[in-house]
């Protein structure tokens, strides 16, 4: 698969925010002004959400004023990272929490939104289909990569990122972009988007709070590079805010 020319880096521009509320503020603000860029640039904001507790406070800034009116809804396209093999409605779904914070209270066209199918039975077929959404909407060829402007990320107790968790075979994946994958929790069946996905995005932004993801943040952005035990660390060269208790054991702040 082809991607695209940038910079090889593994340092990360790090914010640390005071409270997770003051991250939310923050993280949503560079949102905007990232989709502001995009729609200049190119006429449209294509962004991959991510699930998670932390990103929630993150969406409802997006979906109420004064943000929500600061953003082009009808020139931005929504894709998801990943999904659990539940139902839409199931209060596991991250795309159910997406909508109820956010997608719900904006003017986004439900055309421009793309939903992980994950609780199909087939979900090898599901893959499939959220890879051909992604060739279309991007318009590239089967062996080109989506180039989202914005892959929004969180950070797992162990070191995993969207569903990418340490060891697993889809570290390894080039080719694809989308793939169903296995968890360590229940529900153990889920879809992720690749590595490749990641890389090729023009802007990665990492979101991590509170006291318990603390070791694993200084592992990520401090500890030796290896993406395959610390999957996250493919979004090490991107931006990251975090709050000052998932900060508190970095050597440098």
């Amino acid at each position: 698969m082809r991607g695209y020319d940038r910079p090889v880096t593994t340092q990360a521009r790090i914010t640390v925010a005071e409270t997770p509320a003051t991250l939310a503020e923050a993280a949503a603000r560079l949102i905007v002004e990232a989709a502001r860029e995009a729609v200049a640039a190119r006429g449209r904001f294509t962004i991959a959400l991510a699930g998670g507790a932390t990103p929630r406070e993150t969406y409802a800034r997006l979906g109420h004023p004064p943000l929500r009116e600061s953003m082009p809804w009808d020139r931005t396209w929504v894709f998801f990272g990943d999904e659990r093999a539940v139902p839409p409605d199931h209060r596991e779904s991250n795309y159910r929490m997406a909508h109820k914070a956010l997608l719900s209270a904006v003017p986004l066209p439900l055309a421009q939104v793309f939903r992980m199918r994950a609780e199909m039975e087939d979900q090898e077929a599901a893959a499939a289909e959220y890879a051909e959404a992604m060739l279309k909407v991007f318009g590239t060829g089967p062996d080109e990569l989506p180039r989202f402007d914005l892959v929004l990320l969180g950070l797992g107790i162990d070191g995993h990122t969207a569903s990418l968790f340490p060891g697993s075979p889809a570290l390894e994946e080039r080719a694809q972009r989308a793939l169903a994958v296995a968890g360590p929790n229940p529900p153990h069946r889920r879809m992720t988007i690749t590595p490749p996905v990641i890389e090729g995005a023009r802007e990665v932004l990492v979101l991590v709070s509170g006291a318990s993801k603390a070791a694993a943040l200084a592992l990520a952005l401090e500890g030796p590079v290896d993406p395959k035990a610390i999957p996250v660390q493919l979004a090490r060269g991107g931006t990251w805010i975090v709050d000052a208790a998932a900060a508190s054991a970095l050597s440098r702040r």
